[in-house]
Parts: structure tokens; C-alpha cells; sequence
């Protein structure tokens, strides 16, 4: 029971790492990014291909893996979603479901469909036991890194002078603007450090949650579903989320394995006909 417990917080704390910068883009910056799978996809290929192919130590490239997906990610929010803030979120998701379906392709065609996996090093495939409870050591790195990672964002959105300024520009960008804020540049650091999040967590998650083409696309869903159930007005929501969820699908596949992921979405859906605006959002904010 504990070691579920333990595999179902570990996997929540991934999926709150591949999540929160969709929760941040959205829930803060009001933008419908539907590609956000694709950077996290990004990274994890990054991981795969230059620990596999070329021997970079795998810690190495963790760095890595958030730096190119958030350089990607300004370089598109400069030429592409910049122009569509304040839009329809029916117009943002065309667009960014079309990148969707780009990065699938391209990836499909450059590596084939096959899935990659990723060789860990040697001491992060042992187990300990704690308790008696035995744990494995590559799922307690997760839970640690995701747990500072968690930390260090909570305190950059409320307790620095980036994230007061952050809400503000969302609030009334003319205002802020006004003030001195250049809210251009506050959107492009934003998103790109979302995009980076999204890809430090594909390469945390490549070993555990399988990485192939598809990626973006089956886990889409799950990143919608760590932010309906969490609320966008808090990064502690989708957190908590991400870790009831987490332990719901690994219980729901242990115990009821015929059910596979109904659990996941059985919990949604109990949340949602409770709190329609999610686990800690405000009555009335925008989701």
C-alpha cells in the first residue's frame, strides 16, 4: 500500500511539472496553449538523443532539456502567439493544435514511430527500503526535484517583484504598461519558462511515461484535466490535483486493473460536480 502510495506521488509530482506551465500560460497569461505536450516532448527527445546517442551524463542534460524547449518556446510566442493575446481561445487552440499535429509529424518522420527509451544511470535504478517500505531511487529523485522545482515557482509568482509585475500586465496590460512595465517582455520570459518547465518534465517523465510521437497528443488531456480539477488562479491547486490524480491512476491500475485509466477520469469528474471552478480557484475566476 505505501509503495503505491509512494509511485502514485511520484507520478503526480511529474505530472504537476508537465502541467504547471500550462497552468501558468493559461491560468495567469488567459492563452489556451494546447501545444504545450510538444515542448515537453521536445525535451524529452532531447534527453533521449543526446544521453543514448552522444553519452551526455543524464543529469547533464536535465538542464538542457529546460533551456532549448524555453528558447523554443520564445521564439514561437515572438512570431506566433504574440499576435493572437486577447483573442478568442477558439482561435488559440486552432493554432496551437496545428502545432500539435506539426510536431507529431516531424518527429514521426525524423525518428520514427517506434518508442524511445531511456538509459538512467546506474544509481538511479536501485531500490532502497525505508520502513520496510521499499522505494525506487529514480522515482525519490523525481519527488525531490519536482518538490523544489514546485517550491522555487510558488515563490518567483508571489513573493518577487517578476511576479507582481506578472499580474499586473495580465490584470490590465495598458495600465501596467503605463507604469513602466514592459509587458511584452514579462509575456515572453512567462512563456518560455513554462515551455521550459514542460520540457525539463518530458525528460524526467521519458523512463516512466513512455515517450513516441504521440506523446503530445495522449497526454493532452491529463495536463487539461491537472488544471480543470486544480483551478489556474493558484499554483498550489494544480499541485494537489496533480498528486490526487497521480495516486488515484497508479491505485486505479493496481487494484482495478480492467478499469485501467477510468480513475483518473472518475476523480475529475467527482471534483468538477462539486467545484465546477476547480479545488481552489475563486468563485467567478476565469478558467
Amino acid at each position: 500500500m505505501l509503495t503505491i502510495l509512494f509511485d502514485g506521488i511520484a507520478y503526480g509530482m511529474l505530472l504537476f511539472v508537465l502541467a504547471s506551465g500550462l497552468a501558468v500560460t493559461l491560468g495567469l497569461m488567459n492563452f489556451a496553449n494546447l501545444a504545450h505536450g510538444a515542448f515537453a516532448m521536445a525535451g524529452g527527445y532531447l534527453t533521449v538523443v543526446l544521453s543514448n546517442r552522444f553519452g551526455v551524463p543524464f543529469l547533464l542534460c536535465l538542464p538542457l532539456a529546460f533551456i532549448v524547449p524555453a528558447l523554443i518556446g520564445a521564439a514561437i510566442e515572438l512570431s506566433i502567439f504574440r499576435r493572437l493575446y486577447g483573442r478568442s481561445h477558439l482561435e488559440q487552440v486552432l493554432l496551437t493544435i496545428g502545432l500539435v499535429f506539426m510536431a507529431v509529424a516531424a518527429i514521426d518522420y525524423i525518428f520514427g514511430a517506434q518508442q524511445q527509451f531511456l538509459q538512467l544511470p546506474a544509481f538511479l535504478k536501485e531500490r532502497i527500503e525505508i520502513g520496510g517500505v521499499g522505494i525506487g531511487v529514480y522515482r525519490l529523485f523525481i519527488i525531490v526535484i519536482c518538490g523544489l522545482l514546485t517550491l522555487a515557482l510558488q515563490w518567483i509568482l508571489t513573493r518577487t517583484r517578476f511576479g507582481s509585475r506578472l499580474r499586473a500586465a495580465v490584470d490590465d496590460p495598458r495600465v501596467a504598461s503605463g507604469l513602466g512595465i514592459n509587458v511584452n517582455r514579462i509575456f515572453l520570459t512567462t512563456f518560455a519558462f513554462g515551455c521550459g518547465l514542460a520540457g525539463l518534465g518530458g525528460a524526467l517523465g521519458a523512463d516512466i511515461i513512455g515517450l513516441d510521437p504521440t506523446f503530445p497528443l495522449k497526454f493532452m488531456i491529463y495536463f487539461l484535466i491537472v488544471v480543470a480539477v486544480g483551478g489556474t488562479t493558484t499554483v498550489t491547486g494544480p499541485l494537489l490535483a496533480s498528486l490526487l490524480l497521480g495516486v488515484a491512476d497508479v491505485a486505479g491500475k493496481y487494484y482495478v486493473p480492467k478499469m485501467g485509466a477510468f480513475m483518473i477520469y472518475g476523480v475529475m469528474i467527482a471534483v468538477l460536480a462539486i467545484r465546477p471552478q476547480g479545488l481552489f480557484a475563486r468563485a467567478g475566476a476565469k478558467v
